[in-house]
């Protein structure tokens, strides 16, 4: 694509794989309603990618909404805040779901949620200034991801961005919370674009959101053709077809531009970044307030789940205190996940905290939540079909299971998104992603042998 003609698509470009995957968007019309009868909260130091923060508060000590609990010298990480106002019960170290073991500052709230003193909206006259307070508001990924958003927006000086892409896709089962941000905050998505486009410099936004949120793309379409929250004419709505992983970040890029990151290379590599509505959205609000990220919104649903809603939450309140402000369960749960039904997170306990990333807790009751034994390839191709990455599932999966390095690495194995596709497309219903996550943990192991050797000699 030539940069120099820059033009908005009036269709998305063709992207390849995919799989057809229900919605069950049951909570699309549920307005969010936000919870405060939360008499503790477990702030853990690591939610997001990148180095752990080291608690900045000791055990006794007084905290109130937005203070500082967390930090890191590490340019690659993001502080953490205390969500109610209260006391530092204790530290502790936990087991997230994810397997990272991360110490976490527990407080008892007091209920009265008053806002730290030194809190205010943040002076920014220049992009260093933006930066240092996206950095301050503990921004991360909120679609999923959690990297730290000031990291993400320190594009290197040789690298030319001319479109911001808003990825409002929503393409995982259940979720709806992106759905919700733009129906309830849509002025705040408009005012943080504009805040991300001025520092950026760059000359036109692309909203990317499935066709399956007529009301959403509405709205968007109506305020996008409106000179009060446009006023450059720089921001376009790009319906895009409701299939998944249609959200994810690669995907995206080649639907509402036509281009391809290669393999190991990031979306500024090819003029591109990327943000999830959420996220652009909380900049807005940062930037008015000066009130950090303390409290996310979720779905929570699920066959097992007696009143599935959409829910704001203080960061860090336990899984089982949400699910019993949702009423509790209406039958007995056979699992329960932390994030959509494609990607998340399978908890191994209920008193796991809600982090910054997260975007749903998902309930299921013990018919939904049986498994299928596993059979044989059939060798119907299925999985190559489709896979967004243009991977041969079967031949990486393979691999992994005789620890075949080499053909690993052949395979272009790391490339794997773990979007899951070839596994829920396989007539043979084998674990195909979970054998490619295996595939790409002995590649990351290697690499560990690898550099260790390296600094021996």
């Amino acid at each position: 694509m030539n940069r120099e003609e820059l033009n908005f698509p009036k269709k998305p470009f063709f992207t390849r794989g995919g799989a057809k995957v229900p919605h069950r968007k049951n909570t699309a019309n549920c307005e969010s309603v936000v919870l405060t009868d939360i008499p503790e909260v477990m702030i853990p130091m690591s939610q997001h990618i990148g180095a752990h923060c080291k608690p900045v508060v000791a055990k006794g000590d007084k905290v109130y909404v937005g203070t500082v609990v967390g930090d890191s010298d590490a340019f690659v990480s993001a502080p953490v805040h205390s969500s109610v106002s209260g006391e530092v019960k204790d530290i502790i170290y936990i087991t997230l779901p994810n397997g990272v073991v991360s110490e976490t500052v527990v407080i008892t709230s007091d209920g009265l949620f008053e806002k730290d003193p030194a809190i205010k909206p943040p002076v920014v006259e220049n992009k260093a200034d933006f930066l240092k307070a996206v950095r301050a508001s503990g921004l991360v990924g909120l679609g999923g991801a959690g990297f730290p958003a000031h990291v993400k927006l320190n594009v290197p000086a040789d690298k030319e961005i001319d479109t911001l892409l808003i990825n409002c896709a929503e393409c995982e089962p259940y979720i709806t919370t992106d759905h919700r941000e733009v129906l309830e905050n849509s002025w705040n998505v408009f005012s943080g674009i504009y805040a991300v486009k001025d520092i950026l410099g760059v000359k036109r936004v692309i909203i990317g959101i499935e066709k399956n949120k007529p009301d959403a793309i509405k709205l968007l379409k109506e305020m996008a053709d409106n000179q009060k929250y446009d006023p450059d004419d720089v921001i376009r709505v790009l319906p895009l077809k409701s299939s998944y992983p249609q959200g994810a970040e690669k995907v995206l890029i080649k639907a509402c531009t036509g281009r391809v990151v290669p393999t190991g290379k990031l979306p500024s590599d090819v003029g591109c970044v990327v943000m999830n509505v959420a996220s652009v959205s909380f900049v807005a609000e940062y930037l008015k307030t000066g009130m950090p990220l303390v409290r996310k919104r979720l779905t929570v649903d699920g066959s097992a789940i007696k009143n599935p809603q959409n829910v704001i939450v203080p960061i860090g309140t336990p899984v089982n205190r949400l699910i019993e402000l949702c009423g509790g369960y209406k039958e007995e749960c056979g699992k329960l996940l932390m994030g959509g039904p494609m990607m998340g997170i399978a908890l191994f306990e209920d008193t796991a905290p809600v982090l910054k990333q997260n975007n749903a807790i998902l309930a299921f009751n013990k018919k939904e939540a049986s498994t299928a034994k596993g059979g044989s390839c059939i060798r119907c191709g299925k999985c190559i079909d489709a896979c967004p990455m243009g991977l041969v599932p079967t031949k990486i999966a393979l691999a992994a299971k005789k620890n075949q390095v080499d053909v690993l690495k052949e395979y272009n194995t790391m490339t794997c998104m773990e979007c899951g596709c070839c596994t829920v497309t396989c007539p043979a219903q084998r674990y195909i992603v979970q054998s490619i996550r295996l595939g790409k943990a002995i590649l990351r192991e290697e690499a560990r042998k690898e550099k260790g050797a390296e600094v021996k000699k």
